[in-house]
């Protein structure tokens, strides 16, 4: 890959200039996005940097659901329901006070570890931790 500051020709897997040491990433001649090197296609619009085309179309997203009741269990809808009807019958204009345990953590030295990597890539390495 051809370092876009010095013009040294780089080995494909390198990601910073052997030279002068400038990250090295593929712009989209497109849409001028920055692109991991391990792309084929760029990730914003779709141009291929292999000259191929894609192999199939991209799958749709499925959208999430218009409503927490489409996904929510009937037994446990039904009770936020009924809680709810019970708060507004109470109708308490300063709300409720409620006692709760949160946890948070967070793994020493994460964010260096992904900082480069694509979100997917990253959720793979973090999740089983």
């Amino acid at each position: 890959m051809k370092c876009p500051s010095c013009g040294f020709d780089n080995p494909e897997d390198m990601g910073f200039c052997g030279k002068c040491g400038a990250k090295l990433e593929k712009i989209c001649p497109q849409c001028n996005f920055s692109n991991p090197l391990q792309f084929e296609f760029c990730g914003k619009c779709g141009t291929s940097f292999t000259g191929q085309t894609p192999s199939s179309k991209p799958q749709a997203v499925t959208p999430f659901p218009q409503t927490p009741l489409s996904y929510t269990p009937s037994h446990l809808a039904e009770r936020i329901l009924a809680e709810k009807e019970d708060f507004e019958a109470r109708s308490s204009p300063e709300g409720e006070r409620k006692t709760i345990t949160a946890l948070f953590a967070d793994i020493k030295g994460s964010m260096e570890l992904i900082e480069d990597l694509d979100p997917e890539e990253a959720r793979s390495i973090i999740d089983p931790a």
